[in-house]
């Protein structure tokens, strides 16, 4: 009886070591994420195209500096600040929030949650200027990576089923697909809410420097494109709207930063 004592206290020790080093490995991960943004220098890039109305004209815009996360916003930061905040979970948070799922991009988030989670980490919303310059560069290429058509290789797209949260892939995971500045999935995966309010004819009329989108709207721009859609939205120009109060399966978000 004493041997079986000692051998069950040792199990019950090393089954509890074992949850502290997993929660200790995505503490650090989530730290480590935390820490990865990518500067983005001041200068001109080229905004928009002629695919779509709302993306007129294609034209040069300067922004200042500004700092952008590496990876879209994941489960397992998102539940750090749930825990800490003790703010309201998201739709299907039970589902979501599982040890397979920690590194994928976190999702059934509205605006205003992605705007209080960047402003708990310090951080802000990027404009949409400001994320088409991190997903594009300066040379005005069709998506992250350059020219070439979207592959398997490049981004998480044109799936169908959902899947308990198994449709988004983790993040970082498609290295040919990287923007110039070095930042992932800014094509497919999930759609990244921005700032700005949409205006399907703001860009005939926005200033050309340090754009920030109409004063008010009924949606807010959405971009990247998501792991249900087709190429034709992972372009960088490409532009999106939607509730603002909206929580949908592919919606996240990454955060931004003014040096």
């Amino acid at each position: 009886m004493r041997h079986m004592l000692v051998r069950m206290t040792l199990l019950c020790l090393f089954m509890a070591s074992g949850e502290v080093a997993h929660a200790a490995e995505s503490g650090s991960q989530a730290d480590t994420l935390d820490q990865q943004m990518v500067l983005v220098s001041a200068g001109k890039f080229t905004r928009g195209s002629n695919h779509a109305d709302d993306e007129k004209p294609a034209r040069r815009i300067y922004l200042n500096a500004f700092y952008m996360d590496k990876y879209e916003v994941t489960v397992g930061q998102y539940a750090r600040y749930l825990k800490v905040t003790d703010m309201e979970e998201p739709p299907d948070w039970s589902i979501m929030n599982q040890p397979q799922h920690q590194r994928r991009p976190v999702v059934n988030v509205t605006w205003e949650d992605a705007v209080n989670y960047c402003k708990w980490a310090g951080k802000r919303l990027p404009t949409e200027a400001e994320w088409e310059k991190a997903a594009r560069g300066t040379d005005a290429r069709i998506y992250p990576w350059g020219n070439e058509a979207p592959t398997r290789l490049h981004a998480n797209f044109g799936r169908k089923d959902w899947d308990d949260h198994q449709a988004l892939t983790p993040v970082g995971s498609f290295e040919a697909g990287k923007s110039p500045y070095g930042i992932y999935d800014m094509a497919g995966n999930a759609w990244e809410w921005v700032f700005d309010w949409y205006g399907n004819q703001f860009y005939k009329k926005g200033p050309e420097k340090n754009p920030i989108g109409p004063a008010k709207g009924d949606t807010k721009v959405v971009r990247g494109g998501s792991w249900l859609y087709v190429p034709e939205f992972l372009r960088t120009s490409f532009r999106f709207n939607a509730d603002p109060s909206g929580q949908q399966f592919g919606y996240g978000f990454r955060c931004a930063k003014t040096p």
